[in-house]
This record gives C-alpha cells, structure tokens and sequence, in this order.
C-alpha cells in the first residue's frame, strides 16, 4: 500500500513539473514573439511541426519566415487561461488565449487567439507538434 502511495505521489509530481514546463513554453513562445525570436521557435518547433490558423496551414519553416520576416510587429503578447490536458507521460494538450498587440500593415492590431497545442516529450524534451489558432477578435 506504501509503495502504490509512493509511486502516486512520485507520478504526480512528474506531471506537475512537465505541466509547470508546458505553461513556460507556452508563456516562451509569446516573448518570443515580441522579440522575434529565431532560436527560440527552432527549440520548441519540431521538425514535423504543422500550424492552422483560421482557414490557412503552414508548415515548420513558413511559420519561422514568418515569425522572424512577417510583415507585422508584435509588441505586446501574453497568454491567458491555459490549460494542459495530458494524456500519458509524453504527450500533451495545451489550450488558452493568447492576447497580441502590434503594428501590422493596416494599422494597430490587438487580436485575441484561442489556441490548441500539441506536444510531445522526446528525449526528455518538450516540443510543440502542431498548433491552431481561431482569431477571436
């Protein structure tokens, strides 16, 4: 009964640091944003990545061009109400907002995002596998 207690224990406090870990790429990759980070994109993006927002579908290297040489700037971005849905110990939902503000070529911005990303553990090692976002508002 001790060891089945212990083992419990021992499991939740796994998933409890992966889920804090999934929340911090999540947060990782809105300053990444802002900052149009290159490097951190390559970290979290596997090499299969796959990414649908709205109606349009891009692949690991389209959503890279466009992060580092899209035409809008970022100014602001932070995320909201996430939620990590796990399901086993290598493989993960994360759902929430994701609030922007910027400069894009028609103007001021500030768009609400309602994402859902998936991710895998590899080699001890999170990374996202697909994403997509509905643009609220």
């Amino acid at each position: 009964m001790i060891a089945l207690l212990l083992a419990f224990l021992l499991t939740a406090n796994v998933q409890d640091a992966d889920t804090r870990a999934l929340l911090q790429l999540e947060d990782d990759w809105a300053s990444a944003l802002v900052k149009r980070d290159r490097v951190v994109f390559e970290r979290l993006l596997a090499d299969s990545f796959v990414y649908t927002e709205n109606d349009q579908l891009m692949d690991r290297a389209a959503v890279l061009n466009s992060v580092v040489a899209g035409s809008d700037t970022v100014a602001a971005a932070h995320n909201e109400g996430m939620v990590v849905h796990r399901y086993g110990p290598v493989t993960a939902v994360v759902t929430g907002w994701l609030i922007v503000g910027g400069r894009g070529a028609s103007g001021e911005f500030n768009r609400r995002y309602r994402f859902t990303d998936t991710w895998v553990k590899r080699a001890g090692r999170w990374q996202i596998v697909a994403a997509q976002d509905y643009v609220a508002a």
